[in-house]
């Protein structure tokens, strides 16, 4: 029999939670386990049992470059498959993202994702919010950050992406109120993208000072 994969721990326990089994049924990159429970209701009752599919992929990152003696941002499009496949545009403006690497500093790995896919170099950043993306099925924690640096005059800005995983990315430079409209209007369509931007909006006017100093 062969040993979980990495990703696929045991469910931790929790008070009132009684796991029946727990199977991993794809070891992908990113195993999905099924797993039948149960658990104590609020009402203090024996909740029936439920059987959950758990895709596992574990800590992300993502980060929002602020020039903020330009008023500016950079944001990234790529092609996403699944957007296509949830009958939306397919080209999104997002933030520069990704995995977690095995024993990665949040950091570190904000660091190496800004310079794969943006090709920019950040002098400050900043933690600046940390969420479960999809809670009803799938362990993916993202942490958040704000990275200060120097940006070009809006539009796009060169082409970027590692070879060795077919990447095809771009950069895009907008006036930081621009962004924020786009984030307004829906025109922002994915949540790391989202949460970036309001997390910056409502932090913006308290940084200016301190990141232009």
């Amino acid at each position: 029999m062969s040993a979980r994969p990495p990703k696929a721990k045991p469910i931790p326990a929790y008070p009132g939670l009684t796991v029946l089994s727990d199977e991993v049924v794809w070891e992908g990159r990113f195993p999905l386990q099924r797993v039948r429970f149960r658990r104590r209701r609020f009402d203090g009752a024996e909740g029936g049992v439920l059987t959950w599919e758990l895709w596992r992929r574990g800590g992300a990152v993502a980060v929002l470059p602020w020039d903020p003696w330009a008023g500016r941002v950079a944001l990234i499009e790529q092609f996403r498959l699944p957007a296509l496949a949830a009958g939306m545009d397919p080209v999104m403006a997002e933030c520069a993202a990704g995995l977690l690497e095995d024993g990665e500093d949040p950091v570190d790995a904000a660091r190496r994702e800004l310079a794969e896919e943006t090709g920019l170099v950040a002098d400050r950043i900043l933690p600046i919010g940390r969420f479960i993306l999809s809670q009803g099925g799938c362990d993916e924690v993202i942490t958040l950050f704000l990275a200060r640096t120097r940006l070009p005059e809006p539009g796009h800005a060169g082409h970027h992406g590692l070879h060795s995983e077919h990447e095809d990315i771009r950069l895009l430079v907008l006036d930081a109120d621009d962004a924020i409209a786009m984030l307004d209007d829906n025109r922002i369509a994915n949540a790391t993208g989202a949460l970036c931007l309001a997390q910056f909006a409502r932090r913006r006017a308290a940084l200016l000072k301190e990141w232009t100093a």
